[in-house]
């Protein structure tokens, strides 16, 4: 049987295989480690593009120079963290100005955990954060570590994480 011969079954293995290897891809750059490496832009764009397929999210990268990793790391961690309020899809774009990293998220409809984003801006609390929301504990401990600071805007439709 040919590829194009393939049954809707095997389709729908074929598609979880590539969603899975996306996946991967992703969390070994939001978690790996990062050295002095810098990911080029085509690096970083064929990840975000193979995370989209089959998902409501667009994202755009919008920097044209390689990144240092561990600024893309922390990059990762933020669109993680901005995936979970919108589980009705919506868009990210990334850039960076003057060394400081912008995250939109634009949504028509944001759904927000608000001690899981308590957590990330650093208020006192004692929200639990699970293994699947790791993101939100290690995003401002990473941050702080190489120097940065975390803001949040929050609109209606709209989440700005800047680093």
């Amino acid at each position: 049987m040919t590829a194009k011969q393939a049954s809707p079954e095997m389709a729908l293995i074929s598609e979880s295989v590539e969603n899975a290897t996306a996946r991967i891809r992703f969390f070994r750059v939001a978690y790996g480690a990062t050295g002095n490496q810098l990911m080029g832009r085509p690096e970083v764009v064929s990840v975000l593009k193979d995370l989209a397929k089959g998902s409501r999210l667009t994202y755009d990268w919008i920097p044209q120079d390689p990144m240092p990793r561990a600024q893309v790391r922390l990059v990762f961690l933020g669109l993680q963290c901005v995936e979970t309020a919108m589980p009705f899809g919506g868009n990210v774009t990334m850039r960076v100005e003057n060394d400081r990293w912008h995250l939109q998220a634009t949504a028509e409809k944001l759904n927000l955990e608000e001690d899981l984003w308590n957590n990330i801006e650093g208020a006192a609390n004692n929200a639990p954060v699970s293994p699947a929301q790791v993101q939100f504990a290690l995003l401002p401990l990473l941050t702080a570590e190489m120097g940065r600071k975390l803001s949040i805007e929050v609109t209606e439709t709209t989440i700005e994480l800047q680093f």
